[in-house]
């Protein structure tokens, strides 16, 4: 397991833990941040990535990207 910040460009994951406090985590899995969901890094600046998850392209910063796990 490693945080999404790790993943390359172009590489299908499964997200394996969604962590952080109750907040973050709701914040994430309204995005659609789920435990299962399939998910695609489009691009990633700084640790700040972008995204395509339930066939959405959706944008979050490193701290946000450091609580998912793949």
């Amino acid at each position: 397991m490693m945080p999404l910040t790790l993943a390359g460009i172009g590489e299908v994951n499964t997200i394996r833990r969604v962590g952080g406090n109750e907040e973050t985590r709701r914040f994430l899995e309204n995005l659609g941040f789920l435990v299962g969901t399939k998910i695609t890094v489009l691009s990633a600046i700084g640790g700040n990535v972008i995204v395509n998850v339930r066939d959405s392209r959706v944008a979050i910063n490193a701290d946000m990207a450091r609580h998912i796990m793949i």
